[in-house]
C-alpha cells in the first residue's frame, strides 16, 4: 500500500486544497512523494460533525465491541507489513530496529486497553441503594458510572511516528474510553500517519461502528490544529509537542466558551541525583549507563536526561572524564526533522554561553545530524540562571556541581516540574536520598532509583506524566492503563427506573465487572 496525500474523514477520503505539506527524508535532505494539500476549516467541520454524530452510539458499544474494535485496529496495522515501517524509516531517519519495536509497543498498547475495556473497571460502578427508612431523611437510590467526554482531538508528535501518532496512547485511550477521535497528523511523517489511518478506518468498517469514530485531517501551521480545539464538539484535547505548542492549544481550549481539557506532555529535562555513596563506588559505570541514555535515538526522548546533579569533588570530576570520554566516542545520529536539528543546534549554542563544555561527539557526515554534547556548571550558576532548565531537544544534557547536598537540595526545590527524576544511590545514601525525596515527589511523575528515565512501559503501574511545565495537567498519566481516566467523566443516576438504567448500574452485574455496592467491594 501506497500513502495517496489525501485526509480521512470518516469511511471517505477527501483531496484538500490547503498549503501543501511534503515530507522529507532527514538522512538525505530529499522531499518525498505524495504532496498533501493541507486541509481547511470544511474538512475540520465535517471531521467533527460526523464525531458528534457517532459519538452517543460509540459511548454505549457493548465492552466487548470496543475491545474488539481495539483489538482489529491492532490487527490492521500488523496486516500492513513493511509499508508503514519503510516508510517511517524514509520520513524520521529512524532505523527499522527501533520502528519494528515502535510498532509492537503501538499495537500493545491497543490490546492493554482492549482488556482494560473487558475489565470495566473504568467504569468504577458505584451503587448507593435507597434507604427509605432511614432517619431523620431517607437516601434516594443512587448509581453512578463513567461515561465518554465525548469527540477528543489528538495532535501525533514528532518523535514517536507510530507509539504517540495516529493510533498512538492517546487516541487508543480515548477510544477505550467511548470517545470519537479526530487525529491532526504530524507533518513530518503524513505517509506513515496516513497509512495507520486507513488501518483504523478499516476497524472500523469491519467492527460496523458510526463512521464517525476516526478520522485523520493533515494541515501546516497553526490553523487546522487551533481550528480543531476551537470546535465546541471536541470536549478534550491530547497533545505531545513543545512547550510553544502545548500552551497556545491550552489558551485556546481555556477561551472558548466552553473550556475543556488539554492534556498536554510538553517539556522535561528528567534530572539525575549522583549521591556520594554511588558516584565513589561507581562512578565510571553511571557514566557509562548516562551516555547511552543520553544518546540513545540522538536523544529524541522526552525522558532523555538533560540534567545531572552531584556534589563536587574527586568523585564527579571522574564521572566527568568518563561521561566526557564516552560522548567523544558516540557516533553522530540523524535527527527527526531539519527543523528538529536547527532547534537543537541552537538550544547547544545556548548552553554554551552559560556553561563550561565537557565534551562533544564527532561530527556527522551527512545533514541533520545531532552531535552529542556535555556541559557543566556550578549549582549556585544553575540556581541564577533560567537557561540552564531549558530543554534541549536532543543528545545534550548539563551535569551541576553542587558545593554540599545543602546545595543539591537547593536545586532540587528549584526545579520545574518533570516527568522524570531519578537517584543514583547506594545503601550508604539513604538518608541523603530521603532528604530529597519529598522534592522530587513534588516535581516529578515518576521517581527511579539506579536506573535511566529513557524507556517508558506501557502497563497498568505507570505514570508518564508531571506538574507543569512536563504536562498541562499532573493529574493524568499518557501511558498505561491509567491514561483512559483523562477522557471519562462521572455520572450520578438517582432513583431512575430499572429500565432506563445502564448495565453497568442494573441489579445482578449483567457486566460482571467490578462495583462498589454501599461501600462494600462486588464483583
Amino acid at each position: 500500500m501506497q500513502p495517496t496525500g489525501q485526509q480521512l474523514i470518516g469511511q471517505q477520503t477527501v483531496a484538500a486544497h490547503g498549503a501543501p505539506i511534503q515530507a522529507i527524508d532527514p538522512a538525505t535532505g530529499e522531499r518525498l512523494e505524495p504532496i498533501y494539500a493541507g486541509g481547511s476549516a470544511a474538512e475540520v467541520e465535517r471531521a467533527c460533525a460526523l464525531a458528534e454524530a457517532a459519538c452517543d452510539a460509540y459511548r454505549e458499544t457493548s465492552l466487548e465491541a470496543r475491545a474488539v474494535f481495539l483489538d482489529t485496529i491492532a490487527s490492521e496495522i500488523e496486516a500492513l507489513g513493511d509499508a508503514p515501517i519503510e516508510r517511517a524509516m524514509a520520513e524520521t531517519g529512524l532505523p527499522r530496529a527501533r520502528l519494528e519495536g515502535e510498532r509492537g509497543r503501538t499495537c500493545g498498547q491497543l490490546r492493554l486497553f482492549a482488556a482494560v475495556v473487558r475489565a470495566g473497571e473504568w467504569l468504577d460502578v458505584r451503587i448507593d441503594p435507597a434507604l427509605p427508612e432511614r432517619q431523620p431523611m431517607p437516601r434516594a437510590d443512587l448509581r453512578q458510572r463513567h461515561i465518554a467526554l465525548g469527540p477528543v482531538a489528538v495532535f501525533g508528535a514528532s518523535n514517536f511516528p507510530l507509539a504517540f501518532s495516529v493510533a498512538g496512547g492517546d487516541t487508543a485511550s480515548a477510544l477505550a474510553a467511548g470517545c470519537p477521535v479526530v487525529v491532526k497528523a504530524h507533518s513530518a511523517h503524513p505517509g506513515t500517519s496516513e497509512l495507520v489511518g486507513r488501518a483504523i478506518q478499516r476497524a472500523v468498517e469491519k467492527c460496523k461502528l458510526p463512521e464517525g469514530v476516526f478520522s485523520l485531517l493533515f494541515g501546516s501551521g497553526n490553523e487546522i490544529g487551533q481550528a480543531l480545539v476551537a470546535d465546541p464538539r471536541i470536549q478534550a484535547v491530547g497533545f505531545t509537542g513543545s512547550r510553544r505548542g502545548g500552551t497556545a492549544l491550552m489558551k485556546t481550549a481555556q477561551a472558548r466558551p466552553q473550556p475543556i481539557p488539554v492534556y498536554a506532555e510538553m517539556s522535561s529535562i528528567n534530572p539525575v541525583f549522583l549521591l556520594p555513596e554511588a558516584l565513589a563506588a561507581r562512578g565510571s559505570e553511571i557514566a557509562e549507563g548516562f551516555v547511552a541514555s543520553l544518546t540513545m535515538g540522538a536523544g529524541q526522548f522526552c525522558t532523555n536526561p538533560g540534567l545531572v546533579i552531584g556534589v563536587k569533588g574527586p568523585a564527579l570530576d571522574a564521572f566527568l572524564a568518563a561521561a566526557g570520554e564516552a560522548v567523544r566516542g558516540s557516533a553522530a545520529q540523524t535527527m527527526l526533522t531539519p527543523g528538529i536539528h536547527a532547534a537543537y543546534e541552537d538550544g547547544v549554542g545556548q548552553l554554551a554561553g552559560e556553561a563550561r563544555e565537557i565534551a562533544r561527539g564527532p561530527a556527522g557526515e551527512g545533514p541533520h545530524q545531532c552531535q552529542a554534547a556535555l556541559f557543566a556548571a556550578r549549582g549556585a550558576d544553575f540556581l541564577q540562571s533560567e537557561a540552564l532548565q531549558a530543554e534541549v531537544f536532543g543528545a545534550a544534557s548539563v551535569v551541576i556541581e553542587c558545593a554540599d547536598l545543602a546545595e543539591m537540595r537547593a536545586v532540587a526545590e528549584a526545579l520545574e516540574g518533570q516527568l522524570t527524576a531519578t537517584l543514583q544511590l547506594d545503601d550508604g545514601d539513604l538518608d541523603a536520598a530521603r532528604a530529597l525525596l519529598p522534592a522530587l515527589e513534588r516535581r516529578a511523575g515518576r521517581v527511579l532509583a539506579n536506573g535511566w528515565p529513557t524507556g517508558v512501559e506501557v502497563c497498568h503501574a505507570m505514570v508518564h506524566g508531571g506538574p507543569y511545565p512536563a504536562t498541562s495537567d499532573a493529574r493524568s498519566t499518557s501511558v498505561g492503563s491509567a491514561a483512559i481516566q483523562r477522557f471519562l467523566r462521572p455520572v450520578c443516576y438517582q432513583s431512575l427506573p430499572a429500565g432506563l438504567l445502564p448495565p453497568a448500574l442494573r441489579d445482578g452485574n449483567p457486566l460482571g465487572v467490578t462495583r462498589l455496592v454501599d461501600g462494600q467491594r462486588e464483583s
